[in-house]
């Protein structure tokens, strides 16, 4: 009895001591074993898109660069989050038909009904002001892109952000080329279209002209949707040394071809939007000698070496690259609203990779701070006086040009730095 009671006492320690290593290993093994991955997170962008009415040619470039970059992102595996997470994301849009009226209403549905977590502006200033009103109503971020109104940004909204240069400098770069070329130039006339953002660029123009001792002998505006330039073109002083305004491409396209065909005759016509489009070419010897002010060409030349002097970070995709995926993708080069859209993109990409999230406060502080070097130039916003207005990036003007086979060619006048060419006067028919 006594020994079996021993045997049965050394059985249980033997069993207490086998489970017990059974433990450990199972502790072990558990410690071991990598930790589970974290689910992906889903980022709704929201956006309208005008695939009808008479934004669409610029729009559509827009949409094209955005999409680019979100296949790009999302193919990359999305955005790395701290807890080993990434976020990857999805768009959602609507057609706004290029009318203001639609707008809010749309951006409403995107946020509340299609729960988009982060939104894009619209093309134009004026469907961006009015978005930006419903994004900060419902305290979502927006990046606006082909929107390049000051005003939008003096309003007191804190998440609007903005990628363009402000209208305030659009065309002052061709009146600094213009004083380049012709030092006795003196006098010019202003022709443009009556929407926000014309009127903006129009009225910082003017006063810049009139404080480098310019006289604007005629500043005349026309109606969305004009079509007969003559009676403007009619206005115009003879002996004005340039002729700078217009609007979007449809309008500025159409004033462009009229004052060639009435054989005006000036040193420069530097117009708004439509130049720097490949399309433009279609005007034949009314586009030779045209400006335009654009907010990025193929052929910048901005990189790491640029970000380095400046001391910043270079953030993205290169110069070339963009252009070689772009065109591959969209069987034609990019234009600035091309680039635009991408940028957009990808501001918030680098946003919520330097916050390590995607909560809306967390991604603002990142864009408050942010002061980066990319294919499409430098990015920097004020966030004191006009939060959100874009205060990094600069115009480059093109001018339609012949090469040595007489073809049209897009070349980069002005800043001298960045120039492709010598600018050429203009000469009309």
């Amino acid at each position: 009895m006594r020994k079996t009671r021993l045997w049965l006492l050394v059985a249980l320690a033997i069993l207490s001591l086998i489970l017990a290593g059974t433990s450990m290993a199972q502790k072990e093994k558990k410690a071991a074993a990598p930790a589970a991955k974290a689910a992906a997170k889903n980022v709704v962008i929201g956006f309208t898109a005008s695939q009808t009415g008479k934004f669409n040619v610029e729009a559509t470039r827009q949409i094209h660069g955005l999409s680019l970059w979100m296949d790009q992102v999302n193919a990359a595996g999305g955005v790395k989050l701290p807890d080993g997470s990434a976020v990857k994301f999805t768009a959602k849009f609507y057609d706004d038909e290029s009318k203001k009226e639609r707008v809010q209403e749309l951006y409403t549905k995107l946020i509340n009904e299609d729960k988009a977590d982060f939104l894009i502006s619209p093309y134009s200033s004026g469907l961006a002001d009015a978005s930006a009103v419903i994004a900060q109503q419902y305290k979502r971020i927006m990046i606006t892109c082909g929107a390049a109104s000051d005003s939008t940004y003096k309003k007191g909204y804190t998440l609007v952000y903005q990628t363009y240069t402000p209208a305030s400098r659009y065309l002052n770069g061709a009146l600094d080329l213009l004083s380049k070329m012709d030092p006795k130039a003196k006098t010019i006339a202003i022709v443009h279209e009556k929407d926000k953002f014309s009127t903006d660029v129009v009225n910082a123009l003017k006063t810049y002209a009139e404080s480098k001792g310019y006289k604007v002998a005629l500043f005349e505006g026309y109606e969305p949707g004009t079509t007969d330039f003559a009676p403007f073109i009619n206005k115009i002083p003879a002996g004005v040394d340039a002729i700078m305004g217009g609007g979007h491409f449809a309008d500025t396209s159409t004033f462009a071809k009229q004052l060639y065909e009435k054989g005006f005759k000036t040193k420069m016509v530097a117009l708004l939007v439509a130049p720097p489009e490949d399309k433009f070419a279609e005007l034949g010897d009314a586009a030779y000698g045209i400006i335009g002010p654009s907010q990025w060409e193929p052929q910048v030349k901005y990189g790491p070496e640029g970000a380095k002097a400046m001391g910043i970070e270079y953030f993205g995709i290169s110069v070339a690259d963009f252009t070689k995926e772009y065109t591959a993708k969209f069987k034609e080069p990019p234009t600035y609203h091309s680039a635009g859209g991408y940028v957009a993109g990808l501001l918030l990409e680098k946003a919520i990779a330097t916050a390590g999230s995607t909560d809306t406060e967390k991604v603002k502080a990142a864009l408050d701070k942010m002061d980066i070097m990319t294919f499409y130039g430098r990015i920097k916003f004020d966030t004191e006086k006009s939060h959100g207005l874009q205060i990094g990036h600069d115009m480059v003007d093109i001018q339609w040009q012949r090469d040595e086979k007489k073809n049209l060619v897009k070349q980069v006048v002005w800043p001298e730095a960045a120039a492709t060419a010598k600018p050429v006067f203009y000469h009309a028919k």
